[in-house]
């Protein structure tokens, strides 16, 4: 008879930790799908699998990487959203969740209801780069010439809408300059043209053309953040070089579907915080030229809304709305 109380004492018990501590059902043996919806090789997919295995240390869970490619992102978040609220499916993100939703006249989902925002990760500064044919060194060159040029400066991104594309938008407003956009899918045909001198000028990603830099095929005029880029430390920000107000950074965020429980909220913020600061993890963040940023559950929301609007407006000024 004591045996029985006994175990139904331990069950009461155990139903009342599960109410208190609800992350707790999410720490098993089940491993954590991470969906990336971008490709292989992609500067989401390195961070998140540089994640990997010391975040599956934190969790006490394994954790798999699931590259879920498509429509600029869209059809991996779908997934994402349709998965169940126990924090076993979580997806790294990049800008390009808050910029779908102005390019794509109809999305599966809505891109802050639907999602639960955990942290931002990091961020990847981008460098406004010329080819040697230009006949400008920096910014202000860059915009006196194309006010006395308009429409004679091309500048190539990895698509309508793409994050390259937006942040040349940015400047044209910023400069006040008219600047003709050759879109190419991806940034390895974008790249080679502007080395061989087909397009004149691009925004690229720091890692990705800071080997060009260097060896004097492309000209820096400036980085896209308001800090300096520890990749291209010699290279200024376009706000200190003439564009006070320009900013424009490419980031990524760790979400998860709609509806997850507080507490398994900040399980999962704190445990991405004790990731990020792992040297083994810093050093491969530093390599891709990614920034690690706190960011809190509580900001990562309003900062999603702020980007939303932010990117709606540069999609709406671009053009860049598909069917």
């Amino acid at each position: 008879m004591n045996a029985l109380i006994l175990q139904g004492r331990r069950a009461v018990l155990a139903a009342a930790l599960a109410a208190a501590m609800p992350w707790a059902q999410a720490q098993s043996d089940k491993p954590v799908r991470l969906i990336v919806p971008l490709t292989t090789g992609s500067t989401v997919d390195t961070l998140a699998r540089a994640l990997g295995q010391p975040l599956a240390r934190a969790l006490g869970q394994p954790v798999v990487v699931d590259n879920l490619v498509g429509a600029g992102g869209v059809s991996g978040t779908t997934q994402l959203v349709r998965a169940p609220k126990d924090g076993n499916t979580l997806a790294l993100v990049s800008s390009n969740h808050v910029i779908n939703p102005a390019i794509y006249k109809t999305m599966p989902f809505d891109s802050l209801k639907d999602i639960t925002p955990i942290t931002v990760v990091g961020t990847v500064p981008l460098v406004l780069v010329a080819t040697n044919t230009l006949p400008v060194k920096n910014l202000r060159e860059l915009v006196a010439y194309a006010k006395t040029h308009p429409g004679q400066v091309d500048y190539g991104s990895a698509g309508n809408g793409s994050v390259l594309h937006l942040a040349a938008e940015l400047l044209k407003s910023e400069g006040g300059i008219f600047l003709t956009h050759i879109p190419y899918r991806g940034t390895g045909p974008l790249t080679t043209d502007l080395i061989g001198g087909q397009i004149q000028l691009a925004f690229l990603s720091v890692t990705a053309a800071a080997p060009h830099v260097k060896a004097g095929k492309l000209r820096a005029l400036g980085v896209s953040t308001t800090q300096r880029s520890t990749v291209l430390p010699d290279v200024p920000t376009l706000a200190e070089s003439g564009l006070p107000n320009y900013s424009f950074d490419a980031w990524l965020a760790l979400i998860g579907p709609a509806g997850l429980s507080k507490p398994l909220v900040q399980k999962l913020y704190q445990d991405v915080r004790t990731t990020l600061a792992l040297k083994e993890v810093q050093d491969i963040l530093a390599a891709q030229g990614i920034a690690p940023v706190d960011m809190s559950p509580e900001k990562t929301e309003p900062f999603f809304k702020t980007e939303l609007a932010k990117h709606g407006a540069l999609v709406q000024k671009a053009g860049a709305v598909k069917d």
